[in-house]
């Protein structure tokens, strides 16, 4: 998947339900005398990682949790090395004698912000069970952040057109490529060939041991479940409870994964469409095949001229188009902002509506900031992780069938495929063995219409593991967990709190 398309997971579903709470609560101090976290003893450090693992943790009050910086080695191969730190947030019980860790996705997103989240989130019981743990992986958010491009260089490479028709327009799209990785480099040194999902996973251990947990208790949403099953490969034995929502198949190749994602958006825009063409005021029309290709269309017009948005200095481009139409198919209950904007772009020829839901996307500020480095993080993460990187050339042939499958995402995706094949710097991580044989029952939760991971995924992972549940829900949207759908939470918090097993799918 490409350097930008790579995005559409975890991240979004972050932004959608972390922001405002987070707001809220770091306001609020705390003034309680509580306990520290207190390391574990362990018995079977990993050579040469004791001073990690045993590292004298300084906690300090943030708002009314306790946080604290842990440091890691940059290169697990060269622990003696360089290191950098990761932010480690606890919420509730700072001396429990369970800790849930949880992670959105991205990768890119905060965990920070979605402990603070799930705190509202997760069942009583569970609640009572565990102290919920947030820890922005390696280079996001509060951890030592991985910096490449300023805002200025940001916005010509999110600009960059996602479907290049000529030699120029994908030279473009690889020197933009090309220029952040340097840009990485320059700014963050050794970090910006460390990121991989396997080191952040490393660093995931360390930290449970810190908090003085022997096995670990983990909630992962979309990309957070390629991190789940990531930890599940390489510590089995000390896998306790782990709920893997909107899962990730981590044995596909990109264009495998991009055509997932291409049958997995589709959906969610046939969701849409069906429901919107029931509404007189639906600017796609009446008829759900016409209303397709409007959007197409628009698609079309777009990268062949950029629309005016109110501001000359940025007219809607095809690009930004396709991240503002994406966006609100992650939530039904965002559909209607989807409306509204294609009201304005299709009937008006006002391009503002999905630039705004566009720069949404990217936590985008209408002065141009941008309010966290994600979107360059999951350039990092993805193309370390990658195991093929294909070129331009090799994915040409695959569009004609992503159209197919999409016309309206398909080609875009189709070329994302070829998003890491200027990335410079190689992962130094052994391939895993994601069967994660020994590990206890995993839950691995699918929806049937999620945009972003497609069900199918769900399927083929709980299939992976050896361990593996999987749980249904049939319903729109990205992930099952957070929907509202009684049977999803009554059996993951069931799992969560007693170890109950489903015997078999529930079909929520």
């Amino acid at each position: 998947m490409s350097k930008k398309l790579w995005i559409i997971g975890g991240l979004v579903l972050a932004l959608i339900v972390a922001g405002s709470v987070t707001a809220v609560l770091l306001l609020t101090s705390g003034d309680d005398e509580r306990a520290d976290p207190q390391p574990t003893a362990e018995s079977d450090v990993p050579e040469g990682l004791e001073k990690f693992y045993t590292q004298e943790v300084d906690w300090e009050d943030c708002g009314t949790d306790r946080c604290a910086d842990v440091t890691v080695p940059i290169d697990y191969a060269a622990p003696d090395g360089e290191t950098t730190e990761v932010r480690m947030r606890v919420i509730g019980d700072s001396d429990a004698e369970q800790h849930l860790f949880v992670n959105p996705g991205g990768p890119g997103g905060s965990a920070l912000d979605y402990a603070t989240t799930m705190s509202y989130q997760l069942g009583d019981d569970v609640l009572d069970t565990y102290a919920i743990v947030g820890v922005d992986p390696r280079g996001v958010g509060k951890s030592s952040p991985l910096e490449c491009y300023d805002d200025e260089q940001f916005d010509a490479y999110v600009n960059t057109d996602p479907t290049p028709d000529d030699p120029a327009e994908v030279q473009e799209a690889i020197d933009q490529l090309e220029g952040m990785a340097e840009a990485c480099e320059e700014n963050s040194g050794e970090l910006a060939g460390h990121v991989s999902t396997v080191e952040v996973a490393r660093d995931m251990d360390i930290a449970r041991a810190l908090v003085g947990d022997s096995t670990f208790n983990w909630f992962g949403a979309s990309y957070g479940t390629y991190l789940g099953a990531t930890y599940a490969a390489l510590f089995p034995e000390k896998v306790g409870r782990m709920v893997l929502d909107g899962a990730i198949n981590p044995e596909l190749g990109p264009v495998e994964s991009a055509l997932g994602q291409a049958t997995g958006f589709q959906r969610a825009l046939e969701a849409y469409i069906a429901d919107c063409v029931t509404e007189s005021d639906c600017p796609l029309g009446t008829d759900e095949d016409a209303a397709e290709q409007r959007l197409t269309d628009l698609l079309a017009q777009l990268d062949a001229q950029p629309m005016p948005t109110g501001d000359p200095d940025r007219p809607l481009t095809e690009g930004q188009a396709f991240f503002g139409v994406a966006l609100p198919l992650y939530a039904e209950s965002l559909w209607p902002e989807l409306t509204t904007a294609l009201t304005l772009a299709i009937g008006q020829g006002d391009g503002s509506g999905l630039q705004y839901l566009s720069d949404v996307y990217f936590e985008r500020s209408p002065k141009g900031s941008y309010g966290s480095n994600a979107g360059q993080v999951i350039t990092a993460v993805n193309c370390l992780d990658a195991t093929e990187r294909p070129t331009y050339v090799d994915v040409e042939p695959d569009v004609p069938d992503f159209a197919a499958v999409s016309p309206v995402f398909g080609r875009a995706l189709a070329l994302g495929a070829a998003g890491c094949s200027a990335w410079p710097f190689e992962s130094s991580a052994d391939p895993v063995d994601f069967s994660a044989a020994g590990a206890p029952p995993i839950l691995v939760l699918g929806t049937t219409r999620d945009p972003a991971t497609p069900y199918e995924q769900a399927v083929e992972l709980a299939d992976i593991l050896d361990s593996g549940v999987l749980i249904s829900r049939d319903g729109d949207g990205h992930t099952a967990y957070q929907s509202g759908n009684r049977c999803v939470t009554d059996a993951v918090d069931a799992y969560l709190v007693d170890g109950t097993v489903p015997k078999k799918d529930p079909e929520c």
